[in-house]
């Protein structure tokens, strides 16, 4: 495994080591030992998965705290671009955003700390999306940022696909106008 620093403090990109022959592959998508021994803690108690089509864009979402939740997001199937917006008020990161390509070949993984707002679109036909998350889903403290939010200025990468956005999703406040506790 291989730890890459992003620059934003805690979201870190994971390189697993991938074990391939003529079977097929095998990697370790997690182990709470290995990540401890190179000083990162998480420990997830709930596991999300989804899936969605070409130009579909979910997010930017979050929970306030205490029910704030860190995420480790890879991809089973297909390619996403996944971003991460800094909602913590102390970073010296707050308001930027992190975005990267994750696919189900290379089998990157992003480990995203609280107090940031996630979010993805889908580049490939279909995608499957695992997550897990160190805090429980609490539909009272879930909250979320406008996505095309011009002051944030991301690039989705949709291309000439017609982007599929939630109605919730298209209501969400712009960055200036929504709530954190971070």
């Amino acid at each position: 495994m291989k730890i890459i620093e992003t620059g934003f403090k805690g979201l870190i990109v994971i390189k697993p080591t991938i074990f391939s022959d003529q079977r097929g592959y095998f990697f370790e998508s997690f182990n709470h030992n290995t990540l401890e021994k190179v000083g990162i803690s998480f420990t997830p108690v709930q596991d999300n998965e989804s899936k969605s089509s070409k130009g579909v864009i979910r997010g930017l979402h979050y929970q306030l705290s205490p029910f704030g939740q860190a995420k480790m997001i890879r991809v089973v199937e297909g390619k996403i671009f996944d971003v991460a917006l800094d909602l913590r008020a102390s970073s010296r990161t707050f308001g930027k955003w992190f975005g990267i390509d994750l696919d189900s070949e290379t089998k990157d993984l992003v480990l995203i700390p609280r107090g940031f707002a996630h979010g993805f679109s889908v580049l490939s036909e279909t995608a499957i999306i695992q997550y897990k998350c160190d805090n429980v889903y609490n539909s009272m403290l879930e909250r979320g940022i406008f996505l095309n939010d011009p002051q944030l200025d991301i690039n989705w990468k949709t291309g000439s696909a017609v982007p599929i956005i939630s109605e919730k999703d298209s209501k969400q406040p712009l960055f200036r106008d929504a709530e954190y506790n971070f």
